[in-house]
């Protein structure tokens, strides 16, 4: 029997790209230095990399490592079906995709109060739970982006679901709109052991302001990203944290880290609490640039990497993001191109006001221009 070794997994939304395109190249190395330092855990979904994750999944790990030897998961996606009749379709197709029989694990995917209305009205979790019982799904799951009672609410009707994916990241424990803690002390409450995604909130924590880094940096020279990540997996609940790497580097450094994992002592968790003070104070826009809102987004504008250009301007006082900013646009519509329709903000897992934040982005990069 295969052995899942505990606390950090390799997150597939986020890969090594050569322009539009998965390096393919650069992949497999990643996945060969996860695997031969004992890892084996991966988690893709079908809308990952407008699906070129689980295809870079199948030519990268499926076809050169036995199936035995690694545990994967993906997702039921609430976009791609309207009715129960469609959902084993899909599946059978990311079975397909990803070139395998089974999934370790299968989540239900973003799930929120929406989402759950309509997963209940298409019979999600009854065919879900037929899938299993014929072998294809080894661990039902679910990925949660919404209010602690709402978690609550589905883990006490689908007691079936066997662990929840949450973001807990040191930042969003207390954040009005995400509630890490409280969604945590859910998941225990119910005995689910808990999935960390976004440990490193998108990278924000890796690339931190010039003040947060130094207060980091004055305690043992590890990286940013190595705190962010020992944070996540310090909590007694959590089994597994994803960490979405995007090169050889990071691999490396995360490596370094969960290895030979070392929970965080009493005086690192002050130096991160006076960290969290001070990226408070900065109010960066929190995008961890998942992407859900630009596939929905009816002008194409790409949003997180607009942000990013954003948050590069006035918080890491690059000269270069006014020019990136032009080049981006350049093929693709600005921020001012917003219709303000709000299929962005219906999806963010973040909840942010991204309407209001791209008239801030026109206010700052266009009115000169």
């Amino acid at each position: 029997m295969k052995t899942l070794k505990e606390k950090f997994g390799f997150g597939c939304m986020r890969l090594p790209m050569m322009d539009d395109l998965v390096d393919t190249v650069q992949f497999c190395e990643m996945i060969d230095l996860f695997m031969e330092n004992g890892f084996n855990y991966f988690d893709t979904a079908h809308g990952y990399l407008d699906g070129k994750s689980e295809k870079a999944i199948k030519e990268c790990l499926v076809k050169r490592y036995p199936r035995e030897s690694y545990f994967l998961t993906d997702k039921l996606t609430g976009v791609y079906f309207e009715k129960k009749e469609e959902i084993r379709p899909l599946f059978e197709k990311q079975l397909s995709l990803c070139g395998v029989e089974y999934f370790d694990y299968y989540l239900y995917h973003a799930m929120n109060a929406a989402y759950y209305e309509k997963f209940t009205r298409c019979g999600a979790f009854e065919e879900v739970n037929q899938l299993k019982q014929e072998g294809k799904i080894h661990h039902i799951g679910m990925s949660f982006h919404d209010q602690p009672l709402v978690l609550d609410r589905i883990l006490s009707e689908h007691p079936e679901i066997e662990v929840v994916q949450l973001q807990l990241n040191y930042v969003d424990m207390e954040n009005p709109a995400v509630k890490s803690r409280e969604c945590y002390e859910v998941a225990v409450k119910h005995h689910k052991p808990v999935i960390v995604m976004e440990p490193i909130k998108g990278g924000m924590l890796a690339n931190l302001t010039d003040n947060a880094k130094k207060t980091i940096d004055d305690l043992h020279g590890d990286s940013p990203a190595s705190y962010a990540l020992r944070y996540a997996a310090s909590f007694e609940n959590v089994f597994m944290v994803l960490s979405g790497m995007s090169t050889l580097e990071q691999m490396r450094d995360n490596l370094s880290v969960m290895k030979d994992f070392i929970p965080l002592d009493e005086h690192e968790y002050q130096v991160i609490d006076l960290v969290k003070q001070q990226l408070k104070n900065e109010k960066m826009i929190p995008c961890t640039a998942c992407r859900y809102c630009t596939a929905g987004c009816p002008k194409k504008i790409l949003i997180p990497d607009l942000f990013s250009c954003y948050n590069s301007k006035n918080y890491y006082h690059d000269w270069h993001s006014q020019s990136q900013y032009n080049e981006l646009t350049k093929q693709n519509n600005a921020a001012s191109d917003c219709i303000k329709c709000g299929k962005c903000e219906a999806v963010c897992p973040q909840h942010l006001a991204i309407r209001s934040l791209l008239e801030k982005l026109t206010e700052t990069f266009e009115k000169n221009e």
